[in-house]
């Protein structure tokens, strides 16, 4: 069965995204061979806000990773490039990860963490710590999230500060 992992960058007090949903502090660090982790994944989820912000940017596609939104309110019409998954997200998991191919990236947001956290859908979380406080923001896990154990299962330090780790759920 294919892992869905939440693999995602963090400021070191805990947000994915500044208040307004910025991402600019997220630092690109050389050492970090993002093309080698992109080959791990085929398939990318995201709630939303995210896909809006990506959609905003011009990004609302990935060549290589077929994306899913998970939105009451967007319409498949609008956005032939995605699945929208707006109605019983949890048959479209389960038939998503028992399909072959590559592990499935949960990119954001937190509140999609959330929800599939809470499901029992995530099966690691793997956060980039950048170097940076931000004092606000969109958090790593909003409030009324299941307690859920995490063990460690790797991490590296790189020169710049950036500190990645990754968490299998207990």
């Amino acid at each position: 069965m294919r892992r869905i992992r939440y693999a995602v960058a963090m400021s070191l007090d805990g947000y994915i995204a500044g208040p307004e949903g910025q991402s600019d502090w997220i630092a690109m660090d050389p050492d970090i061979d993002f093309g080698a982790m992109f080959k791990e994944f085929d398939s990318v989820l995201v709630g939303r806000r995210t896909f809006e912000g990506m959609a905003q940017a011009g990004n609302d596609s990935m060549p290589g990773m077929k994306i899913f939104v998970f939105s009451r309110t967007l319409t498949q019409s609008d956005y032939p490039k995605v699945t929208i998954v707006a109605e019983k997200p949890e048959q479209a998991l389960s038939s998503l990860r028992k399909k072959s191919g590559k592990d499935i990236w949960l990119l954001g947001g937190g509140s999609l963490f959330r929800s599939l956290l809470n499901m029992g859908y995530v099966d690691t979380v793997e956060v980039t710590v950048i170097p940076i406080l931000l004092g606000g923001g969109i958090p790593l896990l909003p409030a009324t999230a299941t307690r859920t154990k995490l063990r460690l299962t790797g991490h590296r330090v790189y020169k710049s500060g950036v500190v990645s780790l990754v968490y299998a759920l207990k």
